[in-house]
């Protein structure tokens, strides 16, 4: 039938307006359908910011002197880092960089204000940690634009003289990842990325696909006991996240020649209360959900803060506090430091367990909410 000889047939408004009955009735759809886009814009406009700033820095200050510290400052000056602490050793700045809490170190020789002093120039050390490209590229700009700054101010205080060569050489050194490719960042973040997806998604549509069909009511009339059921059907999903991350670990070293510094034992042991987590979070869609399109759509309206706001894609310190807030809510976020921690760093136990903590309270939480949801919702 022609489209236009059927918007003029009396049985087509009949049928227009049930759809806007039921579209009103379906409250849940219709507030995803107004909200998502709106986080989208939100997102997108306000929190994803490519331009890094306060990138945190530890100083290593061996000389003690003013010309060291006006050396600090105009790193500080260019916005691009943050001062967060001192340090007494070569072994602590490793110690803070390995650790998350430091992204750069300053280090400063204790000769720097004698060579200043005699005309000579002086040397100094900036070491990013390179694992984010983003990050480190910026970083690296930023230090060479204070180093000319700093120079300028030298040989304009000297006045008059002979040419002498620049007063201060920072020089640079990038760890982890020194020919700052973006596939050794970007790679380990898919197998997070994948498993919040799969867990999710997955696990959420399967529940409500048993429920639309009736089967999962004559599953509860069975003798099984409802924490074997859901353990049953959640273990197999547990098997199906490892041989995705084991797919992802042999590609990306095969094909990106993606490092593995750290103990593959010791990643696999630490993905599992994420694994579990996104698996939780897939049931408490599922008790939200009446139908496999609505569990779909929730899904994936979760997965859209995880990829811009855990820190997969854009650096989380360029980023406004807000939008930091709600990634620090997200499994993702911690996940991501534990891979790129162990493939990229090397870490192990000894400095990641505070991110395995917070991930296995997102599991036992997850857990043990979307199951008391779920029994509630098949009485």
């Amino acid at each position: 039938m022609n489209p236009w000889r059927a918007l003029r047939t009396a049985a087509f408004w009949p049928m227009l307006w049930k759809e806007f009955v039921q579209m009103r009735r379906d409250r849940l759809t219709l507030a995803m359908m107004t909200m998502i886009p709106a986080g989208q814009l939100m997102l997108f406009g306000y929190a994803i910011q490519t331009d890094v700033r306060h990138v945190p820095l530890v100083v290593l200050d061996e000389s003690r002197s003013a010309e060291s510290r006006l050396l600090a400052e105009a790193l500080e000056n260019t916005d691009v880092f943050r001062r967060v602490g001192e340090a007494d050793d070569a072994a602590e700045v490793r110690q803070l960089i390995e650790g998350g809490a430091a992204t750069a170190a300053l280090i400063v020789p204790p000769d720097y204000h004698r060579r200043i002093a005699r005309g000579l120039p002086a040397e100094a050390q900036l070491i990013v940690d390179a694992a984010d490209p983003q990050a480190s590229g910026a970083a690296l700009s930023a230090s060479q634009l204070a180093a000319q700054a700093r120079g300028a101010a030298i040989t304009v205080a000297r006045l008059r003289g002979p040419p002498v060569p620049p007063p201060v050489d920072l020089r640079v050194r990038p760890w982890y990842n020194p020919s700052q490719r973006s596939a050794i960042f970007i790679v380990p973040g898919v197998i997070g990325i994948i498993l919040t997806l799969t867990m999710t998604i997955i696990t959420s549509s399967a529940i409500v696909r048993e429920r639309e069909r009736g089967t999962l009511e004559q599953l509860i009339v069975t003798p099984i006991g409802r924490t074997s059921l859901m353990l049953g059907k959640l273990v197999p999903f547990v098997v199906v996240g490892y041989v995705q991350m084991t797919v992802v670990l042999l590609l990306g070293r095969l094909v990106f020649d993606i490092p593995i510094r750290g103990a593959l034992p010791t990643l696999y042991l630490l993905t599992f209360p994420f694994i579990v987590a996104s698996l939780g979070v897939g049931l408490l869609v599922s008790t939200v959900a009446r139908s496999q399109a609505q569990a779909m759509q929730l899904s994936f309206f979760f997965m859209l803060p995880n990829i811009l706001l855990s820190g997969y894609l854009f650096p989380r310190v360029a980023m406004p506090e807000p939008a930091q807030w709600i990634g620090a809510i997200l499994p993702l976020t911690f996940f991501l430091k534990v891979i790129r921690g162990v493939l990229l760093k090397g870490l192990g136990f000894a400095v990641l367990w505070p991110e395995l903590l917070v991930l296995c309270g997102f599991a036992a939480g997850l857990v043990v909410v979307s199951v008391r949801r779920f029994s509630k919702t098949i009485e």
